[in-house]
């Protein structure tokens, strides 16, 4: 991942001196945000969790493919009691400039919460959810911030968090090639050009939809889509197969394609031809 701008040495982190209610942890502050954890309740032996991140204004954070530059967060949950798994979901992002000639991907200003589902080992049992957390925080230079955050949830149902479920519904939802808008209409590949081209028709409702697309793994950087008008109720979106692994094809890979379409956003597996 492209990483200009970072500034090793500023990744302070100083815990706020707040009170936490039950069910969150106090803010721990980093330059340019603060943190903490929030819990909801428990079903099918599953507790919704979220990182809450409470950007300073005009700073901004990264979306799980940070775009041009940037750093994605990384979670570390090893310290966790009564967890069998986390799965961190990411609301819709928008695309900003990276204050050079490119854009990255994420989160600007205001409050973003990332929905966790963690899995329990036993429920019914306290739990206890032990995050590590790295990521990074932008104004006109990017900071690498770290936060340690410590949550206990005593055994019970929990309390529904009416914020977790509104971040959660912010989640992109699955949609299959084909589906109407906000939904992917047709991808192809112009194999002749070099490197070959991408172009996805999108149904959608906004004239400021916005796709994003992500190879089979990180190691895959691709370039963000450019996007043009393509008749009523459609948006044609163009990007180059760049940034592949040394050794990688694009043949046969599956992309993940997320389109943003005003408050609402859909991600679509598309599997690219094989020949």
């Amino acid at each position: 991942m492209v990483t200009p701008r970072i500034l090793p040495l500023l990744s302070l982190l100083i815990a706020a001196p707040l009170a936490a209610q039950a069910g969150e942890t106090p803010w721990v502050r980093t330059q340019g945000a603060d943190v903490r954890l929030v819990s909801g309740g428990i079903a099918g032996g599953k507790l919704e969790a979220g990182v809450e991140i409470r950007l300073t204004t005009g700073w901004k954070t990264y979306w799980r493919y940070p775009g041009d530059s940037g750093i994605p967060p990384r979670f570390d949950w090893s310290g966790s009691r009564n967890v069998r798994g986390t799965s961190v979901a990411f609301p819709a992002p928008r695309r900003f400039s990276d204050g050079a000639s490119g854009h990255s991907i994420g989160y600007k200003s205001g409050s973003v919460i990332l929905p966790v589902t963690v899995e329990l080992d036993t429920p019914g049992k306290a739990t206890l959810l032990e995050l590590s957390l790295d990521f990074a925080v932008c104004e006109a230079l990017c900071v690498p911030a770290h936060a340690q955050l410590s949550l206990e949830i005593p055994p019970g149902d929990g309390t529904p968090n009416a914020a977790l479920a509104a971040a959660r519904a912010s989640v992109p939802v699955p949609a299959p090639l084909g589906a109407a808008a906000p939904g992917i209409a047709s991808v192809k590949v112009d194999a002749g050009a070099t490197p070959p081209v991408v172009e996805v028709i999108a149904n959608t409702t906004a004239a400021n939809a916005d796709l994003f697309a992500e190879g089979p793994d990180e190691a895959w950087a691709l370039p963000l889509p450019s996007r043009q008008p393509a008749g009523e109720g459609k948006t044609r979106f163009t990007f180059a197969l760049d940034g592949l692994p040394s050794g990688a094809t694009w043949k046969g890979a599956v992309l993940r394609l997320t389109l943003v379409d005003g408050g609402r956003a859909v991600e679509t597996p598309v599997p690219l031809p094989a020949n």
